[in-house]
């Protein structure tokens, strides 16, 4: 069996949809698949953010609650932003122990930082960060203010919510702001001047960027 630090994304997702049958109820499995399977189809959001504008920035937050912005975390710095929906998502789970694993190190090497942001609150944020032992800054985002200036914003069919409610999810209990808004995931390449230089979005949030697929894109951006 392949590793995170070895295994693409896609594998790892490959082979947790292989192991989860029997393991939800028949109806909470349907209702994801069917999710899952609308939004294979769905195209990048009209109206997301696009190269050459600017990054937004709003009023964030640490792990430790400790107010903060884009701005002061980046600090002048080219940065790989990470959008994800949760520390309860498995495939964020996924995404984020893999970009640690194999993508940290080569942004690390070219002074591009890494940043994770979520809607949750920061101790779902710091719980994130420890049960993955995230090396990065890992940032609440209330309200999903970037990602909704971002174009990215979107939120459960309601079916994978009564799913989720079955199952003990309530996202109004983990999101900051108690709604049910996520972000799709998405990838940002920032310049050091707070400038887009490229964005992946991903309506069906069973996928995400390949490590080298960002770093590609981060070679071929920023340098």
């Amino acid at each position: 069996m392949t590793t995170t630090s070895t295994s693409t994304i896609a594998e790892q997702v490959a082979s947790y949809h292989q192991a989860l049958p029997g393991q939800l109820p028949p109806q909470v499995a349907e209702a994801f698949a069917t999710e899952q399977r609308a939004l294979a189809g769905a195209s990048r959001p009209p109206g997301a953010a696009e190269p050459g504008s600017a990054l937004p920035d709003g009023d964030l937050l640490d792990v430790g609650g400790q107010p903060t912005t884009l701005a002061d975390t980046l600090a002048g710095k080219p940065a790989v932003l990470v959008f994800y929906r949760g520390g309860w998502c498995p495939y964020c789970d996924i995404t984020l122990r893999t970009y640690q694993a194999q993508l940290l190190p080569a942004l690390a090497e070219r002074g591009v930082g890494l940043v994770a942001i979520s809607p949750q609150t920061p101790d779902g944020s710091l719980s994130t960060k420890e049960s993955k032992e995230l090396t990065f800054p890992v940032l609440s985002d209330p309200g999903n203010q970037i990602a909704a200036q971002l174009g990215i914003l979107t939120a459960p069919s309601d079916g994978a919510r009564a799913a989720q409610l079955q199952l003990g999810l309530d996202l109004t209990e983990v999101n900051a702001d108690r709604t049910t808004a996520l972000p799709m995931p998405a990838v940002v390449i920032a310049d050091a001047d707070g400038v887009i230089r490229w964005i992946d979005v991903h309506p069906d949030y069973t996928t995400m960027a390949e490590p080298g697929q960002v770093l590609h894109a981060v070679i071929e951006t920023i340098g």
